[in-house]
């Protein structure tokens, strides 16, 4: 079969021919998904990956009783940039009609980093004040839509580009704050009214410590992201009375994944949640892997049949 192939640790994949899989548990692959994820995972930041073997952490797919169904983390040495995927069953999850398979791709592992977060590690309804920390990328524009959908009464995205930032307004937030003007702190503090009672964080580094200044006593701060840096010199007065939680999809248990797929694809089958798509053919892979590299604003996927 036809993949993308990673046979170096940081290299760009290749595609190539590879191995088929085999087995009950296999898919053929319609679209495939690619996430900044995908790019640590290969870099051996997370890890020596196993080499050589298939890219791409999430897909849509094709059962063998014909069944669409979006899969999660399939077993190594495959991955989601092939014709075929060996898939673990208990992270596949049925696609409901009313959704395209772009639209069903981007609510897995970017729809989860914002809906779960939001559902399961604390409560946004009841007109709670959001703030949705990197709001510019594919997992912050959800988010926005998600805190409205879930009750939040003052949403407030927060990031670097401008343009970015008004597709957030568009989407629902009612105020943006643009980060790296000067003093970040002032400028969330600006738009957080008595304070932030949640802040959903994808970049962490300095940003997250000038959003902590902004939050009320009593506020969750839920960090599922890493953009702006993997440290953050956090005083311990600072987090008195907050709570501060690091999110990953994959800890939770995946019957919880499950149902927040199902949640959250049952919103975007009647139109509450929208997902700016960039497609590309899997013989571009390599460009689509330079084009996640450069920090998209929009979410990425590979077309393979």
């Amino acid at each position: 079969m036809r993949a993308a192939v990673l046979e170096a640790p940081g290299q760009t994949p290749t595609v190539k021919d590879f191995d088929d899989p085999d087995g009950p548990e296999v898919v053929d692959v319609r679209l495939a998904g690619c996430n900044p994820v995908d790019l640590a995972l290969a870099s051996g930041k997370m890890g020596e990956p196993v080499t050589p073997s298939v890219v791409g952490k999430e897909g849509i797919g094709t059962t063998a009783d014909g069944r669409r169904v979006y899969f999660d983390s399939p077993p190594k040495p495959f991955g989601s940039w092939a014709q075929r995927c060996r898939v673990d069953p208990t992270l596949t999850f049925p696609v409901p009609d009313g959704i395209d398979d772009e639209l069903a791709v981007a609510l897995g592992i970017a729809g989860l980093a914002a809906w779960l977060p939001l559902t399961r590690h604390t409560d946004v309804s009841d007109g709670k004040s959001v703030l949705v920390l990197g709001a510019t990328g594919v997992v912050g524009h959800i988010a926005v839509q998600a805190a409205k959908l879930l009750g939040a009464g003052r949403v407030v995205g927060a990031g670097r580009s401008a343009e970015a930032l008004e597709k957030a307004r568009a989407l629902g937030a009612n105020a943006v704050v643009r980060l790296g003007e000067g003093d970040d702190a002032a400028a969330l503090k600006s738009e957080a009214g008595d304070g932030y009672d949640v802040v959903l964080d994808m970049v962490y580094g300095d940003p997250f410590l000038a959003a902590l200044d902004a939050t009320a006593v009593g506020a969750t701060l839920v960090t599922v992201g890493q953009g702006a840096g993997p440290t953050a010199a956090v005083p311990f007065a600072k987090l008195m009375g907050r709570t501060h939680i690091g999110h990953m999809n994959n800890f939770m248990p995946a019957d919880v994944m499950r149902a927040a797929y199902e949640e959250l694809t049952e919103h975007a089958a009647a139109g509450r949640i929208r997902v700016e798509t960039a497609r590309y053919s899997l013989d571009e892979a390599p460009r689509a892997w330079q084009a996640q590299a450069e920090s998209p604003h929009t979410k990425i996927a590979i077309q393979i049949s």
